[in-house]
């Protein structure tokens, strides 16, 4: 897995020795010798991963970060910050400045690629869904309710043989309002994948293959939206590494501090809730692009598209497909005597009444205004005209009920049937007869059902 880094550091030796480590792995690198330049080319070059020095002359790695993270352009990108400092204090600092992640100098090899490729990873989902989510997820455009789910605690299962520790870890969690659970907690309560966010696995001590829990947990589909957090000593730290590798997104040495864990948990669930509400977006976008928003019912575009289908399957199967083209009586009068908002409600209606009197198979529409449509899979005429015979009467049963206007409008409908035998023919061809039946149910009296044939 290769991308484009941007190597920032005041020290040019560092910066070549990075360059080279990393253009080795085929990574396409970007070099910046101070703070200015480096917010100049993160806009410019757009890339990946940031790898930021914290010790530069002027504006420190801090304040890069500070402004890399509070730009539109350029805060989704991945920032790991390298230092030689080792306190405590100053990772956090880092954390609250926006870093995705810490290396201490002089960087590991094994443990740069593990780490870039655990936000690679987490970098790639992202940008694959802001990429089709069209009108982007800056943090600009979130609604109220999406801000709210972006800072809302998070759920975490500590997984830890040693119970008291992993009683501490969820007492930490716990004590800025995450939802914590222990695996044994877990056993006794039950657990459902998919109410957790993080996971907070233990390395070492452990009788089990924790790594290989980290891999299994990947491939679920119940679980691989989880964001993996593990921990380990430092005689274990090639194995951290390794669960870096595998699939982990997160990894703390041991001891724990209760400060850097609840950031890098805060982190973490940020991420992975940004994650979710990008997916939430591109699921609404494509449910919008075949849906009618008024009735919920399917819209001409998908219509056409399944309808093309069910002809070809036709053509292969030699069931015929039916279809029924239905057409509100009178609906104009509707209006004019209530109101549009009141003809939408009696569409709604209408389709809410639809959907409870057809098929499981069958596919309802909304083409258009008071027009809808019914598409019938492996049904022949007879059997669509008593389909569509019940749906007249359950429409004209029982008025419609408007409670805006206190008024119970009486609705009917006409309706037109064609059938598709597989026998060559075209789309709109066959639309059009099914127009021409519900032509001449309206030309018969209305509130009636016509089949193709005169």
């Amino acid at each position: 897995m290769t991308a484009s880094v941007l190597v920032v550091d005041d020290m040019e030796t560092n910066r070549r020795l990075l360059q080279a480590k990393l253009e080795a792995k085929y990574y396409t690198v970007f070099m910046a010798p101070d703070g200015p330049h480096a917010l100049e080319a993160a806009a410019q070059h757009q890339p990946d991963m940031i790898l930021l020095d914290v010790m530069m002359p002027g504006m420190d790695g801090y304040e890069v970060c500070r402004r890399l993270k509070s730009n539109l352009t350029t805060r989704h990108i991945p920032v790991v910050m390298l230092t030689a400092l080792t306190d405590r204090d100053d990772r956090l600092r880092g954390l609250e400045a926006g870093a995705d992640d810490f290396l201490s100098k002089p960087v590991d090899d094994f443990g740069l690629f593990a780490r870039l490729e655990a936000l690679m990873r987490y970098n790639m989902v992202a940008n694959e869904l802001r990429t089709r989510e069209a009108i982007g997820a800056e943090e600009e455009y979130l609604t109220d309710f999406e801000q709210e789910m972006l800072e809302k605690p998070a759920s975490v299962l500590v997984i830890d043989q040693n119970n008291l520790q992993a009683r501490r870890v969820a007492k930490a969690l716990s004590a800025v309002g995450h939802t914590t659970a222990t695996w044994m907690d877990a056993q006794e309560t039950g657990i459902r994948f998919e109410d957790i966010d993080i996971v907070v696995i233990a390395l070492s001590g452990q009788r089990h293959d924790a790594l290989k829990l980290c891999a299994h947990l990947r491939a679920l589909k119940e679980s691989r939206d989880f964001s993996i957090i593990v921990t380990c000593e430092h005689d274990d730290q090639k194995d951290g590494l390794e669960a870096l590798r595998i699939g982990a997104s997160d990894l703390i040495m041991m001891p724990l501090d209760a400060l850097e864990l609840q950031a890098r948990v805060r982190t973490q669930t940020r991420r992975k809730r940004f994650v979710d509400i990008l997916r939430r977006r591109v699921d609404r976008g494509l449910e919008l692009s075949v849906i009618d928003h008024l009735t919920g019912l399917y819209n001409r575009r998908y219509m056409l598209e399944r309808l093309q289908l069910w002809m070809q399957r036709s053509g292969v199967s030699e069931q015929p497909v039916s279809i029924v083209s239905f057409d509100i009586d009178h609906f104009k009068a509707v209006n004019d005597k209530y109101g549009h908002e009141a003809g939408d409600l009696v569409l709604q209606s209408f389709a809410a009444r639809l959907r409870t009197n057809i098929r499981p198979q069958d596919i309802a529409c909304r083409p258009g205004g008071e027009e809808f449509l019914l598409i019938m899979p492996d049904t022949r005429e007879e059997l669509a005209e008593i389909g569509a015979e019940r749906i007249r009467e359950a429409i004209a049963a029982e008025p419609f009920h408007i409670e805006r206007e206190a008024a119970d409008i009486k609705v009917t409908v006409s309706a037109g049937i064609a059938t598709y035998n597989g026998e060559g023919g075209l789309l709109a061809d066959f639309l059009h007869q099914a127009d021409q039946a519900l032509y001449r149910a309206k030309q018969n009296g209305r509130n009636r059902i016509e089949t193709k044939a005169a």
